[in-house]
């Protein structure tokens, strides 16, 4: 037999309809048994009854109560949900039903995954937050130099009003510019400190005592963070502007005595196997602070050798000034004797090198001037080398001239004899060089004329001008031109005349000769200066007299201007006299050399 199911109300109710109307006919009995009157069976029932309204009523309260908070929670539960949205900044919720429908148990249960996942991203975000806010805070702590920095992030304190994306960009963006700062504050203290180094390579000191003695945490040794805070970069800058200013001070020592070793080398001639030894002090002494960067090249220690070097230098400078001297003095004549320059007079020299005993003249104003002196007649002989070269093409074009002239007068110098083919050779470049002496002495008259309005000066060849001695052999060679046409016209006439008086006009083979010298003497210049009169003799002596050498006929001219050679010396700006001081004889010492 098959039952049918009722609703649970009804069951409810028939089960308390039975259960009632039982017990109540129990009471019944009982009341009839006990004979209870009917006023007091009222007032049990009413009792009864009233009981029964409370437990109900109770019940409904019960349930109204429950009710109302499934409501409260339903409304915290989308109030919360709605404040997560809003402080996420979230739109929406994918996992959230648009409608809710069902019992208040149902939209509860619908509500609560989205709920727990809100919750789920709120913490989320928080601890995104938690974890910038607190690199944030470890950064500026180090940036401000707090090296004791607590890095725990659940001491950060985050702001639960805002946890938005947008809020939490801000903060990594500032995260992002604090972690450049500190990349390139780390830079600096890294550049800084490899300049220290180099710095302290450079002056040999210990870098690392100079690193720690600005904070320790800059050595490397500490194991420490480095410090990257505004003070530290500030003493680092500090430290490498002393260490920069050390070495320009070193640099600017090192340069005074490089210059000063560099000139007592060149005042005593050192050899150059000594200087090497402080070849790295003179080296520095054309760059500046900006080109140097050689470990251990502006130590103490070379400071001080080189100090010390040119206090030895100095005490041994005052024995060698005069040996110097001496030497400078022997080079500067070499070179006027190479030139044939006007050579400075012994007496002069003599009395200078008692100036420098007697302790009067300072050595290495001497010693410089000399060097001048040397340096401009050095100069000097420069300027007069294409001259010079010239001159002893014409000094030796004179002397197979004059050859060539005796040749000529040798009857001789046809016959069949030993060496004559030699002298025939010889004779026939000697007229080719003969021939070129004209343009030569053209060419050497514009050349000096030249270097004396170059120079204001005369040129002189051995104390006797030069300029001179050329037009005045223009001169003699003209004469002797003229002469030789005259004999040569005298010998047309001569051969016109009987055989039998031949041997009445045969000329006297030194006639020419002669004349010549006589012409040449007395009437060939009258209005020339004294200078020019000597040099004439002189010209006329080389003329006249067979030399075979350029050396012999510089000496001839040399013998002939001793008296001029003479007032010359009295002129010379090396003159000196008594009654000068220490200082006329430098200033004078230091002219030009007159060639």
């Amino acid at each position: 037999m098959g039952s049918v199911q009722t609703p649970i109300g009804i069951r409810s109710s028939a089960l308390l309809e039975t259960s009632c109307g039982y017990l109540l006919q129990e009471l019944q009995m009982i009341w009839d048994e006990v004979g209870d009157d009917q006023f007091e069976r009222e007032k049990v029932l009413l009792d009864i009854e009233q009981e029964c309204l409370d437990v109900y009523r109770r019940k409904v309260d019960n349930a109204n109560i429950s009710r109302a908070r499934l409501h409260q929670e339903l409304a915290d539960s989308e109030a919360e949900f709605t404040h997560l949205l809003l402080l996420l900044d979230e739109r929406s919720l994918t996992g959230r039903p648009e409608k809710m429908a069902g019992t208040l148990k149902e939209q509860l249960e619908s509500i609560a995954p989205a709920l727990t996942e809100m919750r789920i991203r709120k913490e989320e975000r928080v601890k995104q937050f938690r974890a910038v806010q607190g690199q944030i805070q470890k950064i500026s702590a180090e940036i401000a130099g707090q090296s004791e920095y607590n890095d725990l992030s659940s001491n950060v304190l985050v702001n639960g009003n805002d946890l938005s994306q947008k809020k939490l960009e801000e903060y990594q963006n500032e995260l992002q510019r604090l972690q450049n700062e500190k990349i390139e504050r780390l830079q600096k203290v890294e550049n800084y400190i490899s300049m220290i180094r180099s710095l302290a390579a450079m002056l040999g000191t210990d870098s690392s005592l100079i690193i720690t003695k600005v904070h320790p945490s800059l050595n490397v040794l500490s194991g420490l963070s480095k410090n990257i805070s505004d003070s530290i970069l500030e003493k680092l800058s500090s430290t490498v502007r002393s260490l920069e200013a050390d070495k320009k001070a070193w640099l600017e020592k090192l340069h005074q005595l490089g210059k000063a070793l560099t000139n007592l080398w060149n005042l005593m001639d050192t050899p150059q196997k000594d200087r090497v030894r402080f070849s790295n002090v003179t080296a520095l002494i054309s760059l500046s602070s900006e080109d140097i960067s050689t470990p251990g090249s502006l130590t103490l220690d070379i400071i001080q050798q080189a100090e010390t070097e040119v206090r030895r230098l100095d005490q041994l400078k005052a024995s060698k000034m005069k040996e110097l001297f001496l030497r400078k003095q022997i080079d500067l004549e070499e070179i006027c004797k190479r030139s044939h320059m006007e050579i400075p007079s012994r007496l002069e020299m003599e009395s200078i090198m008692k100036l420098m005993n007697s302790g009067e003249i300072d050595h290495a104003d001497l010693l410089t001037s000399m060097n001048k002196q040397i340096t401009q007649a050095q100069e000097e002989a420069s300027s007069r080398k294409a001259i010079m070269e010239k001159v002893e093409k014409w000094i030796l074009a004179r002397d197979e001239e004059r050859w060539l002239e005796e040749y000529s007068r040798d009857d001789n110098r046809y016959s069949v004899s030993r060496g004559a083919h030699k002298n025939l050779r010889r004779a026939e470049r000697a007229r080719v060089m003969v021939n070129k002496i004209p343009a030569l002495v053209d060419m050497l008259i514009a050349k000096t004329k030249s270097w004396e309005e170059e120079r204001k000066k005369p040129f002189l060849y051995d104390e006797v001008p030069l300029f001179a001695m050329l037009e005045e052999y223009n001169l003699l060679r003209k004469e002797r031109d003229e002469e030789k046409q005259r004999q040569r016209e005298k010998k047309k006439v001569q051969n016109q005349v009987p055989v039998g008086q031949e041997n009445v006009f045969v000329l006297r083979p030194s006639t020419s000769s002669k004349r010549l010298s006589d012409r040449s003497l007395n009437g060939g210049f009258n209005n020339a200066t004294p200078v020019d009169r000597k040099s004439s003799l002189g010209i006329q002596q080389l003329v006249s007299t067979p030399i075979n050498t350029p050396q012999q006929s510089i000496s001839l001219l040399k013998e002939s201007k001793k008296e001029h050679h003479t007032k010359i010396i009295s002129r010379s700006r090396f003159a000196f006299h008594p009654g000068d001081d220490s200082a006329s004889v430098v200033s004078s010492f230091s002219g030009p050399f007159s060639p």
